[in-house]
């Protein structure tokens, strides 16, 4: 276990008058354990109690005997998973992780009627805002190999191509690399698809004069990446190439703005004001930037409600986008980690 990382999360549980929380996602678990388990349908839960004490509840064939030091409560396929954690829960307010499933919250609290649940993912979330020296290098190598898959699928790019192919060729481009998969499925927008922020890519084919989004990322470690590239492709009118010119503006204007002691709605506001100032306002229909690590969008948003303050060790995107409906669309995307004075972008600039 990390015993640092526990300690750092027990502070929280306390500032959030917490005296117990259930640790259910993976990563979460991971963070504090250095297990990472998929219990997909079945039940992970890690209680973790503020006077130090943890206690890891798993099904038998996850396999995880010998690979934590955290005491740990098997179970079997055939038994009642909730039963087994139930008797170990105190009376009173009990944190529960965001993510877990209801039918098993549902369950605990018929089992356990004196027991109050409350939302429980702050004490993590704040925990895991600033990343160490070890996961900032780990987020290091996972984006520069995202940016080299995505040079490499850029070149690939030709008449007659389909979106399927590429987002395709990049899956293969990640695992051949090493990395153990995309941190989501990679968005890959031909022409007017990209005018839709999460479109799904799908069997159109590449044309001349497309504007093409690139929105990729990939898991190294454990760590997830994220970046979007817009090119155009062939010959492309004067405001496609106004709309780029634009939004890689916003992008570096909310690059410029990043960090410490900046409230991330003002960060939000530096990249969105280059977008509205320009007379497309209405057309950048998202917040500017989400936090990343272990999970693909993890706390805080970077947006124009999010008041909180950038700090160091802190990793979130700055991602603008203008989106001309049954036209065309543009976003550019990168990482950014605060510094002691500044930020360090984690993802190439110097094309596209």
């Amino acid at each position: 276990m990390n015993t640092a990382r526990i300690e750092k999360v027990i502070g929280n549980m306390r500032k959030h008058g917490l005296s117990q929380i259930l640790v259910t996602s993976p990563a979460n678990v991971f963070y504090l354990t250095g297990v990472w388990c998929e219990p997909f349908e079945r039940m992970l839960a890690l209680h973790v109690k503020d006077d130090g004490t943890l206690k890891l509840y798993a099904n038998r064939m996850f396999a995880l005997q010998g690979l934590t030091d955290v005491p740990m409560i098997e179970y079997e396929d055939t038994d009642d998973c909730v039963a087994v954690l139930a008797p170990d829960i105190a009376p009173g307010k009990l944190g529960i992780d965001k993510t877990w499933h209801s039918h098993f919250t549902i369950r605990l609290m018929e089992a356990r009627p004196d027991v109050v649940p409350a939302l429980g993912s702050a004490p993590l979330d704040e925990a895991r805002l600033c990343k160490d020296a070890e996961e900032l290098e780990l987020m290091r190598i996972s984006s520069r190999m995202n940016v080299e898959v995505c040079g490499r699928i850029a070149k690939a790019l030709k008449a007659g191509v389909t979106e399927k192919e590429i987002q395709s060729l990049y899956n293969e481009i990640a695992l051949e690399l090493g990395a153990s998969g995309p941190s989501f499925t990679p968005l890959i927008c031909f022409g007017p698809n990209g005018a839709e922020p999460h479109h799904d890519s799908d069997k159109t084919a590449l044309k001349e004069g497309d504007t093409v989004i690139m929105d990729v990322g990939l898991i190294w470690k454990h760590y997830c990446s994220d970046m979007t590239r817009t090119v155009q492709f062939g010959a492309v009118t004067d405001e496609q190439k106004r709309v780029h010119d634009i939004v890689t503006a916003a992008n570096r204007a909310g690059i410029a703005a990043c960090r410490p002691g900046v409230k991330m709605k003002d960060i939000d506001l530096a990249a969105r004001k280059v977008i509205e100032d320009a007379g497309y306002g209405p057309y950048f229909t998202h917040r500017t930037g989400h936090g990343i690590g272990l999970d693909e969008h993890e706390f805080p948003d970077c947006s124009s409600v999010s008041e909180v303050v950038a700090q160091p060790g802190m990793i979130f995107s700055i991602e603008p986008g203008i989106y001309l409906p049954g036209r065309f669309g543009v976003r550019v995307e990168d990482l950014v980690a605060i510094t002691e004075d500044g930020c360090e972008v984690l993802t190439d600039m110097d094309w596209a």
